[in-house]
């Protein structure tokens, strides 16, 4: 009986999700915004197409780390605080990056946004279900999943217009006003939450720093220093074995580790974290390399990159809508075969992309991976 009238006393609900949703689109969009002002910003920042590319990995490396530590900090800081620190650091270095005048401070400042960024999403999606009573959770969802997938939709044609019209620097910018409204919106009616004192691994998380920064940085440099006929590739792999070595030891023998070694028992899980990392290995590639090869190699101008790559957000939407119809009635693992077919076939037609194709065949191959892309994702979260 508790339960129910705990969520009737969360005042403001309206309010609230809209303030949670300005973070997450905010979140969203800059994990591809950026993608189509590569080709300008090599030029401004005196970078070249292989380093140009930290700018996404920086970004992407930083959040995936921080991420599992969302949990801890929120426990520790308090869930609202941590939130409210998330949003205030983002906003912060995006106008950094925005104002960024070498490749050094935009790789740093990228780097911190990840940093701050790892925890809106998870959090978002937690004060969705806590100010919402359990019947209204799939509502709830549904609206966070929107948020998200505005993101993949929006931002490469909203940051296309903006290089275009404006300066690459305003696909930073764009972020203060909603950074500001989400703050105040949520400063102002976000429930508070008690806080927790509970252990943290930390060595455990600096090994698996070490492995994943070390790696990174191994593949980002490999191409530009003959890869290993390079001393300083062998000692970024060395580190990088080092470090993973260490963490598997540590994770199986300490009492309390960064990630408890339980969870890699449940075979679901195991083959769903496979399958979304080869899956996330594919599409990263081909979203960091295409906007730079439109631009070079096959003359686009910036907007019309935005444009044709857009669509693959709306793939993906479609997808997503889709399967959750029908996974209570289709085998997970025929929509999971269905969708890899789908992101194999958009890479076998990207695979043969010429200067003289029609756009709709990067219109059209975007949707197909788009489409493929959530009938993966969809069903392996599920089933893990």
């Amino acid at each position: 009986m508790s339960t129910p009238e705990a969520f009737k006393e969360v005042p403001h609900r309206g309010l609230i999700t809209v303030a949670l949703m300005l973070a997450t689109v905010m979140q969203a969009l800059d994990t591809t915004i950026a993608n189509v002002a590569l080709p300008t910003m090599t030029g401004d920042l005196g970078a070249s197409p292989d380093n140009i590319n930290w700018v996404l990995t920086s970004y992407i490396v930083a959040a995936a780390i921080m991420t599992p530590v969302t949990g801890w900090l929120a426990d520790r800081l308090g869930r609202k605080e941590l939130f409210l620190t998330a949003v205030v650091g983002f906003t912060i270095f995006s106008m950094l990056c925005g104002l960024a005048w070498s490749l050094e401070t935009m790789v740093f400042f990228r780097l911190m946004q990840g940093v701050f960024g790892a925890a809106i999403v998870p959090l978002s999606q937690t004060f969705l279900l806590d100010i919402n009573p359990k019947e209204r959770h799939g509502q709830a969802m549904a609206i966070w999943g929107a948020g998200i997938m505005l993101g993949p939709i929006l931002g490469p044609t909203l940051g296309g217009w903006l290089t275009e019209n404006f300066n690459w620097r305003w696909v930073f910018f764009i972020n203060l006003p909603v950074g500001i409204a989400a703050f105040l919106g949520m400063a102002a009616y976000l429930p508070s939450v008690a806080r927790r004192i509970r252990s943290f691994d930390f060595f455990g998380f600096a090994m698996i720093s070490l492995g994943v920064g070390a790696l990174q940085l191994m593949l980002d440099r490999g191409g530009e220093v003959d890869w290993f006929s390079s001393v300083e590739i062998w000692i970024e792999l060395g580190l990088s074995l080092t470090g993973f070595w260490v963490f598997i030891i540590h994770t199986v023998t300490a009492e309390h580790p960064f990630i408890d070694p339980k969870i890699f028992l449940d075979r679901n899980f195991v083959t769903g974290l496979a399958f979304i990392f080869v899956m996330g290995v594919l599409i990263l590639a081909s979203m960091s390399l295409l906007p730079p090869m439109l631009a070079t190699i096959f003359g686009y101008p910036t907007m019309t990159i935005g444009v044709v790559i857009g669509p693959r957000g709306i793939g993906t939407m479609i997808s997503m809508l889709l399967v959750g119809r029908i996974m209570h009635k289709v085998d997970a693992r025929v929509l999971v075969v269905i969708g890899f077919l789908l992101t194999a076939q958009s890479l076998h037609t990207m695979a043969s992309f010429t200067p003289q194709m029609d756009n709709w065949l990067i219109l059209s191959s975007g949707i197909i991976q788009g489409l493929g892309m959530g009938m993966v994702f969809v069903p392996l979260s599920t089933v893990a």
